[in-house]
């Protein structure tokens, strides 16, 4: 039995799958299976990719479900004690496994680690991650690449497959947080995540954003409750987001459509995005 499954969906993006693959052979730790949804693709040159996949790599072939459903689908079939989704486009660096599997071992008490994030193709640079759980309800700081132990995610009852537009992994983690899963930060850039212009974080989940975070709002309304928040906020200290921004975000998002809200809370995310960068460059002065 491995000690980890690492499940990859993928959707006609077959040109990504050697650079993905080199980056799983070149890991420190090497006791785990890899499972590749291929979710009903028809670019011939993912098909080919995918019939030359070596023997050791388990294929699972359905129809086109969409991306929660490609990722439920290898988790279930998963044979692992640790269960990590990884996206096709995506990579890790060759001591992710060994330093997330040591720390899951030595962690008894927590559910799931990640780490932060480097960014590469229409967007670069270092991605800090956090894990606050105030935080999480306005601003996914999360990443979807959690090595999580299974019964993580047997215990939230996987992705949402109706959640076909983004921001599964944003309910995801949400729903782990109210079952009590607890996490744990990696401090060092292991994951590689890929940004294309037309993908999802860019092109779809973001111009959507009014939209979808309503349906996440709807879904989690006992957490969005004044009396919750402000518990939350108490019991998890300082974060990211403010008890004040977090009422002038709600406030926004209920008087505003959400075509608005969603064009001002990226200005809002671009902008901080370049304060970041312009403190951390001067920082390295």
């Amino acid at each position: 039995m491995p000690r980890v499954s690492i499940v990859i969906p993928c959707w006609n993006a077959g040109k990504h799958l050697a650079g993905l693959l080199d980056s799983l052979r070149s890991q420190t730790f090497q006791d785990f299976e890899t499972i590749l949804v291929d979710d009903g693709s028809s670019d011939p040159e993912t098909l080919d990719a995918v019939a030359a996949l070596p023997p050791d790599i388990t294929v699972v072939r359905q129809e086109n479900m969409g991306l929660p459903a490609a990722r439920n689908t290898g988790l279930r079939v998963a044979r692992g004690e640790y269960v990590f989704p990884l996206d096709c486009d995506d990579r890790i660096e060759p001591a992710f496994l060994a330093k997330g599997v040591a720390l899951l071992d030595a962690r008894p008490d927590i559910d799931f680690m990640f780490t932060d994030m480097t960014l590469v193709g229409a967007r670069s640079g270092t991605l800090e991650r956090s894990f606050n759980r105030f935080d999480q309800l306005f601003l996914n700081q999360l990443p979807y690449a959690l090595l999580m132990r299974r019964g993580a995610w047997q215990s939230v009852g996987g992705y949402d497959e109706t959640m076909r537009a983004g921001y599964e992994d944003w309910d995801f983690n949400l729903r782990l947080i109210q079952t009590g899963s607890t996490g744990q930060r990696l401090a060092e850039p292991l994951f590689v995540y890929r940004v294309a212009e037309g993908g999802m974080l860019l092109a779809k989940s973001a111009r959507r954003h009014g939209e979808l975070w309503a349906v996440i709002r709807a879904k989690h309304r006992q957490a969005y409750r004044v009396d919750a928040l402000v518990g939350l906020s108490r019991s998890e200290g300082r974060g990211k987001i403010s008890p004040l921004i977090a009422g002038v975000l709600l406030g926004a998002a209920t008087l505003l459509p959400n075509r608005i809200f969603g064009a001002l809370y990226q200005t809002l995310l671009a902008r901080r995005a370049r304060a970041n960068s312009a403190a951390r460059q001067r920082a390295d002065i």
